[in-house]
């Protein structure tokens, strides 16, 4: 029996369409699975989109080991550059999300960050998380489901 305890939290996509957002922490380590948006009803005027609100990622940054976007739409990746402004974190996504993401922050001006190419059938270590990508039909393609083990 582990010592520590996994928790999972999440902060946006729950009860919601749009704005998914995973926190795994188990330990000192955090894993964060999607950064997207969701866009605003007709009535909120002025407002283009809305993420999630990360500011425990913020706080406990240091302990951030990966970012996972298992896909390529922006209810997924509408926030990535946002969050990572805040959170330099590797990115874990599959070539075509991949592809997606480095054009999303490259027109945010991000120059500087780490995306790693996963593929579905391939399994890695991202600190104490070892996370299985699954191939999953979606309306996009190269999408991957997780399997995410812990200790």
């Amino acid at each position: 029996m582990s010592q520590h305890k996994l928790r999972i939290i999440p902060l946006g996509g729950l009860g919601e369409v749009g704005k998914n957002m995973m926190v795994y922490e188990y330990g000192h380590d955090i894993l964060v699975v999607d950064a997207g948006l969701m866009f605003p009803d007709n009535d909120m005027l002025g407002i283009d989109y809305i993420i999630p609100d990360f500011k425990y990622l913020v706080e406990n940054r240091a302990r951030v080991r990966g970012i996972i976007i298992p896909h390529g739409h922006e209810d997924h990746t509408g926030a990535i550059h946002h969050l990572l402004e805040a959170v330099p974190a590797p990115i874990y996504a599959t070539p075509l999300t991949r592809g997606l993401l480095e054009v999303k922050l490259a027109r945010n001006g991000h120059t500087k960050y780490e995306i790693n190419t996963v593929q579905a059938g391939q399994s890695i270590q991202i600190g104490p998380f070892k996370v299985e990508f699954f191939h999953v039909c979606h309306s996009i393609p190269d999408g991957v489901g997780l399997g995410i083990t812990t200790p």
